[in-house]
């Protein structure tokens, strides 16, 4: 309970008054160091008492108080915490009640003694005691399962139930209501998220989250309740409060459950703060939605503390994890799909705060393969541009002001750059033919797109902190002008 997550799930669960929940704390003072004197001395019962919970401690090694603290908590409306005061290691002569027992090995002489000191027979293994098997045996879990389904059997909701408890993304994509986009409308990513979670909500009650305080800037607003202590029933959106540790768990916990398709979102700069959840999210396989908006430097004046660099990056080296930064609304529509359809791996979109022009896709754009031909360029183009995000645009007008110049230029979007890699020889040449020089371009690092852009390639990218001031400033500043792309691709093509 040191870890800082505990203080921020703990904090909105009993806000929530979340009565069904019961943490048992084995309260037992050591840590790997020593006791917990040499780095705390808070109390966890009052600490958990003022976030709204019942908390009580009991004798750890006695069972029926423990049994009767239970039958408490179950009783109270509040979260309730059971701090166990428990001697660790309890047993071993040699090492009870040290930090020596909380990570190795005791070693058998010392279970032996400790067996001994316990009445267990030390020649017996992995014994269960006749009693325990008997009470777990009689635990009447069959026959409550076969009463359950008998009344589902005659329930007028039953499918609906069992729609809801499948939750199935990839026919939840298929019957979606998708918002279009008008080409050359100027709309950010975020919003366009927003658009398709509003569509994706109306069409399943079961896909439910929300933002670490960001909702508006997130653009998870959308025409759902939100979850009170009075209202559960038909509520849809989640206020995790400035808690994105807390958020990534919370939403990890409901994908496990099952029934529902969590999300949750804040700036891509505070993935930090919530990496261990995103981390485990895709260890575990399970379909959580990370949305993340205010996605480089072009965020602007709130300055390098706000504007994500190596966060990309960070993100892609999660492996498992889907990221996706879409260059527009079709592109945005494209992953949201993607990400409802994976039931075996989280989903990162990674979306801008500012706006972006709409392109003419002639149809779904190939998101789904990681990376598709925006503008030809005819067969055997002088340069390929490649762009992810808000820098597919940039490529497009720095293409064209090379056509004025006589050099023919393809442009590339890459929303989802481990996929294309993941994609055949052939359709990879298809996209990049051999031979022909390449440039990235990506408000981000340049680690990583070596792998793309090979040692006869370039990339444009920011490899330092960004700066305080209007987006457009920085974006001179920084060389992410169409002039700027124009004279790095120049540069590659003459050898320089």
């Amino acid at each position: 309970l040191q870890e800082g997550i505990s203080h921020e799930a703990a904090s909105l669960a009993g806000h929530l008054r979340l009565g069904r929940l019961i943490y048992l704390y084995d309260d037992n003072e050591i840590t790997i160091d020593g006791g917990t004197e040499l780095s705390s001395s808070d109390d966890a019962v009052l600490r958990f008492t003022s976030y709204g919970w019942h908390a009580e401690r009991v004798d750890g090694h006695d069972p029926t108080a423990i049994a009767q603290a239970i039958e408490r908590a179950k009783a109270d409306p509040r979260p309730s915490l059971i701090a166990c005061r428990t001697v660790i290691g309890w047993g071993s002569p040699s090492f009870q009640g040290t930090s020596k027992t909380h990570g190795a090995a005791l070693g058998a002489a010392e279970i032996l003694l400790a067996k001994a000191r316990l009445g267990l027979d030390g020649a017996m293994h992995f014994a269960v005691p006749e009693d325990v098997l008997a009470a777990f045996r009689a635990h009447p879990g069959p026959g409550s399962r076969t009463r359950w389904e008998a009344r589902m059997s005659d329930h007028p909701r039953a499918a609906e139930l069992r729609e809801w408890l499948a939750a199935d993304g990839a026919a939840l994509a298929d019957r979606v209501k998708w918002p279009s986009f008008a080409p050359g409308k100027a709309q950010a990513t975020r919003k366009t998220s927003q658009a398709c979670l509003k569509a994706i909500t109306a069409a399943s009650p079961w896909v439910i989250g929300g933002s670490a305080d960001l909702a508006g800037s997130n653009g998870t607003e959308v025409d759902r309740p939100a979850f009170t202590r009075e209202t559960f029933a038909g509520a849809g959106t989640l206020h995790f409060g400035i808690r994105e540790h807390a958020m990534g768990a919370v939403c990890n916990g409901i994908a496990l459950h099952g029934g529902a398709r969590p999300y949750g979102a804040t700036f891509l700069i505070f993935h930090d703060y919530m990496r261990p959840s995103v981390r485990l999210s895709s260890l575990m396989n399970i379909p959580s939605v990370w949305i993340y908006t205010h996605d480089s430097f072009f965020l602007g004046e709130d300055g390098p503390t706000h504007q994500p660099i190596e966060t990309l990056l960070a993100l892609r080296s999660i492996p498992g994890l889907a990221v996706l930064r879409p260059c527009d609304g079709a592109e945005t529509v494209e992953a949201w799909r993607i990400a409802l359809q994976r039931s075996m791996g989280p989903t990162s979109l990674v979306l801008t705060r500012q706006n972006l022009p709409e392109f003419d896709h002639g149809g779904r754009p190939a998101v789904g393969r990681g990376a598709y031909v925006l503008r030809a360029g005819g067969e055997q183009p002088d340069l390929v541009l490649i762009g992810t995000g808000s820098e597919v645009a940039l490529c497009v007008e720095a293409a064209e002001k090379l056509a004025e110049r006589g050099t023919v230029a393809r442009v590339v979007s890459m929303p989802w750059r481990e996929q294309f890699l993941a994609e055949d020889k052939a359709y990879r040449a298809s996209v990049l033919p051999a031979g022909v020089p390449r440039l990235s371009v990506e408000a981000a690092t340049t680690l990583g797109w070596h792998g793309i852009v090979g040692d006869t390639g370039d990339s444009v990218g920011i490899d330092h902190f960004g700066a305080s001031a209007p987006a457009n400033v920085l974006a001179e500043k920084f060389g992410f002008t169409a002039d700027a792309v124009v004279a790095r691709a120049e540069a590659l093509l003459s050898g320089r």
